[in-house]
């Protein structure tokens, strides 16, 4: 690999996040509100997602549970990702599909927000775990890329989708990572006010 085709990797990062920058701004601050929402009435919020969308549901809960950039009280967030032996016990007994939607069914309450990541928009898991959301009358937050996919046509008005304006899977994530942070830098300004690095 030679030294340009990493400088190109660079560049396109930047202009992505440049690019979307005005368009997610938005809906980031919504999802926010919503989040913020929850969390101060006593709710949580689920995550999950596939491969690298998996890891940065876990990154989301390891903020919120741990900290961010302030010194606080833990915030109630869940990784749907995390227990292998849920994971490997639906997936056995039922269908890969169904991994996070059971979950959802066992921890997921009306109030609660569920943090939705899919590149595509088509993760199938995905899906079935924001309509059993929506069932349960849990708010949800997007995070998408390639126009949104199914995700974004099953998304209520009363939800967010971010979706990010490109179709390439790396540069998507990349920007889902930034928009991760985002929130977890919203919410704690939401809750606590003022500035972390003031």
């Amino acid at each position: 690999m030679n030294k340009q085709r990493i400088l190109a990797h660079f560049h396109e990062s930047a202009e992505v996040k440049i690019q979307a920058a005005s368009l997610l701004a938005q809906p980031i601050e919504q999802a926010v509100e919503l989040m913020f929402t929850a969390l101060s009435n006593g709710n949580k919020i689920l995550a999950c997602g596939n491969g690298g969308s998996a890891a940065d549901c876990q990154h989301f809960a390891a903020e919120l549970v741990g900290r961010f950039e302030r010194e606080r009280l833990p915030l109630p967030a869940l990784a749907l990702t995390t227990d292998t032996s849920i994971i490997t016990a639906v997936g056995n007994d039922y269908s890969f599909q169904e991994i996070f939607s059971k979950q959802v069914q066992a921890f997921g309450q009306s109030g609660d927000v569920l943090l939705a990541l899919s590149t595509s928009g088509n993760s199938a898991n995905v899906l079935a775990a924001v309509e059993v959301a929506l069932e349960r009358e849990m708010r949800v937050v997007a995070l998408t890329g390639k126009g949104g996919g199914a995700i974004g046509k099953l998304l209520t008005e009363a939800d967010v989708h971010i979706c990010v304006p490109h179709d390439r899977t790396a540069r998507i994530q990349e920007v889902h990572l930034l928009t991760i942070h985002c929130l977890c830098d919203g919410i704690d300004v939401a809750l606590f006010g003022g500035d972390a690095n003031d």
